[in-house]
């Protein structure tokens, strides 16, 4: 998929695809302009911060700062960078179309529009500083947990798909059109279990499956990194390989397994525990589109801008994560027992963790041979035979 570089251009037509077409009464009636609004929230409760800009106040004078001191973002005669940052996040936080946000800040679409595509690009830049590849140690969710520890000591993480719902032209629509009839983008994301990603690989058509994406992220030139003798756990539509842990294909798998469900058998109980583990991915998704709605609708940008938009909203779910790790959103889906939405498709773009955003929609095929796929099969043999051995004798809670 190549796209040409005029798309990169923003216009006010683009803009105008976000759905949000009007301020919220309850923000119009803040201030009369731009600079005296965002001096209004920055000098109020940190609760209108959190509000209108999706972060506490010191997190998003933070992230002004860096983005000064790098040189990414500059003031101008007319607007601070914290004016500028805020007209981003309104967008992405707010789900409002360029009008909207104009009637707010008082600028022309064409200013609104320059410097939303100025800090998407600004926070591209910095991307690599906040994507962190996974370390030796044991996650202290697992270290702390009988229900994983011994057994999952080697676990680093768990990798799973989402879309996104995608504006392209009627001549692109054909390979963007996913099984259930919607134009999207199919996102491979490798999280954390705090909640953070590790990797996001954005910008493949909707109807390109999880496995070619797959190969394509341990294959291509910013690959997925997985640490010498860890492992990602995956999804049942994801192959059981070297570095990757998925659940038995021949024994039930269910997203949320019933509180009253008795395992009868170590594949049974291996697939519970592994369900358990990887609820992790729906809960870090869950919290990246409530703190920016614009995912969940087709905003009518150029395709290369909403492949940005993804990785960018990874990057300030990650900044954020990092600054202000109790976040309001963030407690609302630390515990398995968080706000579901009904069927969420998955995440999908081709970009690796160092954020180079690319377009591809071929993937490069991994074989492993059978001495790998061997091994990965005995791990996995090992891991549910120890934790069946304690658990017919009692030393493993449920």
């Amino acid at each position: 998929m190549n796209i040409p570089s005029s798309l990169m251009e923003s216009s006010e037509e683009e803009n105008d695809g976000v759905s949000g077409n009007h301020v919220p009464k309850e923000l119009s009636c803040l201030a009369s302009n731009g600079v005296k609004f965002i001096d209004e929230v920055l000098d109020g409760k940190n609760g209108c911060c959190l509000e209108n800009f999706r972060m506490d106040k010191h997190v998003f004078c933070k992230l002004c700062d860096i983005l000064q001191a790098k040189g990414l973002l500059h003031h101008t005669n007319r607007i601070k960078i914290e004016e500028q940052l805020a007209i981003f996040m309104f967008i992405i936080g707010h789900n409002l179309r360029t009008r909207a946000v104009q009637e707010l800040f008082h600028y022309s679409g064409e200013t609104i529009s320059r410097h939303f595509n100025n800090v998407l690009n600004a926070i591209m830049s910095i991307s690599m500083d906040f994507f962190q590849p996974p370390g030796y140690g044991v996650p202290s969710e697992i270290l702390q947990n009988p229900r994983f520890y011994p057994y999952f000591k080697d676990c680093v993480g768990a990798i799973d798909g989402i879309h996104v719902p995608v504006t392209v032209g009627v001549d692109e629509q054909g390979p963007f059109r996913n099984k259930n009839g919607l134009l999207s983008q199919n996102i491979l994301a490798a999280c954390s279990f705090d909640l953070k990603f590790h990797y996001v690989l954005a910008g493949w058509e909707g109807s390109a499956t999880d496995l070619q994406i797959f190969n394509s992220a341990i294959t291509r030139r910013n690959k997925l990194q997985v640490p010498e003798g860890k492992y990602y756990i995956v999804d049942i539509k994801y192959p059981n390989v070297p570095g990757f842990i998925a659940p038995y294909s021949s024994t039930p798998y269910y997203k949320d397994f019933p509180s009253d469900y008795h395992p009868q058998d170590a594949t049974e109980l291996f697939n519970q525990r592994h369900s358990l583990l990887r609820n992790v991915t729906d809960r870090t998704f869950g919290a990246l589109k409530k703190r920016f709605p614009i995912l969940t609708s087709a905003p009518s940008y150029p395709l290369q801008t909403q492949v940005k938009l993804v990785v960018a909203a990874c990057v300030l779910h990650n900044y954020i994560r990092r600054e202000k790790p109790d976040d309001w959103i963030f407690k609302m889906y630390e515990n398995a027992s968080f706000p579901m939405e009904k069927s969420q498709p998955p995440l999908e773009m081709e970009v690796s963790p160092k954020m180079n955003v690319e377009t591809q929609t071929k993937s490069s095929d991994h074989a492993f041979d059978a001495d790998e796929i061997a091994v990965a099969s005995q791990l996995r043999d090992s891991i549910a035979t120890e934790i069946w051995n304690d658990f017919i004798n009692n030393f493993a809670p449920m």
